[in-house]
């Protein structure tokens, strides 16, 4: 297990120096896009989160040694997943569209350690690639581990308790996480325009729609999908897995 885990985290930080980096399409909020009220506002709401994230790391690994290697790996999925911008172009280089995977890392480790999870990919993108930066990572954090990790977790949990099978409950995970990181993101571009004769509700729909009509439309589903064959086959493989992380019950 820790073998496989090197080499995951061995294979994350080669593809760091093949991933390209444009200071036009940098991923998600791109840095100097926010001024600086937004800039301590985002990062406000999103460090409670992580701090949470933080704790619960520290008591689910007393209860389960090999929780935090399964963290680490779910962190370079995360990562990677993110890591393949897909340029907004009537955005302006504000922002890219691009998969997230924070539906799969909330279903396997909860919404609280997911956000951990997307801070530090968040982190390691603006520091070593220039996708996002750290004046912007408050509201990257907000969008793509608060909104996304808890939207994907509630509809997997809804979506159980409505009887679907394993894949759809992943398969709308996947969708929806992603559709709320893309809200979330439009919110906060949305924001600026306010105090500059500009509608809030106008910039945002507008941003949002450019994402769904674009690109992202079509990452939601095939994330979706990814997610859904995911958990359906660590369910067919593995079922113990999803049994001691609390994703399904005995039986």
């Amino acid at each position: 297990m820790r073998l496989r885990l090197y080499a995951l985290i061995c294979f994350v930080f080669l593809l760091m120096f093949f991933v390209p980096a444009s200071p036009l399409y940098a991923m998600h909020i791109t840095e100097g896009i926010l001024p600086p009220q937004w800039v301590g506002i985002w990062f406000g709401v999103s460090m409670p989160f992580v701090g949470i994230g933080i704790y619960n790391v520290k008591q689910k690994k007393k209860i389960t040694p090999s929780y935090v290697p399964l963290v680490g790996m779910l962190g370079a999925a995360v990562f990677v997943f993110s890591c393949f911008p897909i340029p907004v172009i009537a955005l302006n280089g504000m922002a890219t569209s691009h998969p997230c995977g924070t539906g799969l890392s909330a279903i396997l480790l909860g919404p609280f350690v997911s956000v951990l999870v997307a801070a530090i990919a968040l982190l390691i993108q603006a520091l070593f690639l220039a996708h996002g930066g750290l004046t912007t990572l408050g509201g990257n954090i907000f969008s793509m581990g608060i909104l996304g990790s808890f939207s994907g977790y509630f509809i997997f949990r809804l979506a159980q308790k409505s009887g679907l099978k394993l894949f759809w409950c992943g398969f709308l995970a996947g969708v929806v996480s992603d559709l709320f990181t893309y809200l979330g993101t439009s919110i906060e571009l949305g924001f600026l325009v306010i105090g500059k004769e500009g509608s809030f509700l106008k910039a945002t729909a507008e941003i949002f729609g450019v994402f769904m009509l674009t690109s992202q439309g079509v990452v939601c589903v095939i994330e979706g999908i990814v997610v859904g064959l995911i958990i359906s086959f660590v369910h067919k493989r593995k079922p113990e897995i999803l049994t001691q992380l609390g994703v399904i019950k005995n039986g």
